[in-house]
């Protein structure tokens, strides 16, 4: 103890204030590889970094970036190389800014698997305020003025899918985007549902929107003006027919 005392007292100031290598730890326990031959691709990297990028701001979706993530990730195959052994060693390289600056204030080797630090992400960036705004916006979902029902049944079904932990039933998806429909586009579902949804299961209800939307895709057109010539006015092609279903003019 004496001796260790001693040799504390005799560090000069500029001993003190000299970096080390304390601050480059990762939070990231990596497994080992087997493979001896184990290389990740420049190509990859690049991949990840210019299509998969995350920076920790408050209009991403965090949800969306490890699907991309995973996908890409799942294109790599390594004999003597786990799922998580690439994963944990890829996805850093995915954050930036705000979100790699959040990876590195984790302590030194916390996470050891992929499991981990895929929950220690989401609850950094999908926490209970964001759920509640975005489940709030699945119950009080309404059809705006120029959607069409194809545009508003695509709409509603991403309104879910940034929000896949909502825990509303399926029952109760159908039956808040009928009732957040326009009065028109609710007619035309009753009447191609036979006068009413009531009577169907909500699988059905689903299809049936959903033929419905696809129809609505693939008719509808908005008349075009075609030139002709200089001295000819310009003409109009006529569209195909097709559903109303909510388009106002």
């Amino acid at each position: 103890m004496a001796e260790e005392h001693a040799e504390v007292n005799s560090r000069t100031m500029s001993v003190y204030a000299r970096p080390t290598l304390a601050g480059t730890h990762s939070s990231i326990r990596r497994p080992n590889i087997e493979a001896n031959n184990f290389k990740i691709k420049t190509r990859m990297l690049q991949m990840i970094q210019n299509r998969v990028q995350f920076n920790g701001m408050p209009d991403e979706d965090p949800n969306t970036h490890i699907k991309k993530f995973l996908e890409l990730c799942d294109t790599i195959k390594i004999n003597g190389a786990s799922v998580d052994a690439i994963r944990l060693r890829l996805f850093l390289f995915s954050l930036d800014n705000r979100a790699r600056e959040w990876l590195d204030g984790q302590p030194r080797n916390s996470t050891t698997t992929w499991d981990e630090l895929g929950e220690k992400f989401l609850d950094k960036y999908f926490p209970p305020s964001k759920t509640a705004k975005l489940r709030n916006n699945i119950v009080a979902y309404r059809q705006e003025d120029s959607e069409t029902l194809y545009e508003t049944w695509e709409r509603f079904k991403n309104t879910l899918r940034r929000c896949p932990h909502h825990g509303i039933p399926h029952w109760l998806q159908m039956q808040t985007f009928y009732n957040g429909l326009n009065p028109e586009t609710k007619q035309s579902i009753d009447a191609a549902g036979g006068g009413t949804i009531n009577n169907k299961t909500p699988p059905q209800v689903e299809q049936l929107i959903e033929d419905m939307a696809m129809n609505n895709y693939e008719w509808y057109s908005a008349p075009k003006q075609v030139p002709t010539t200089a001295n000819q006015k310009c003409r109009t092609t006529p569209s195909q027919p097709s559903y109303s279903l909510g388009r106002t003019s």
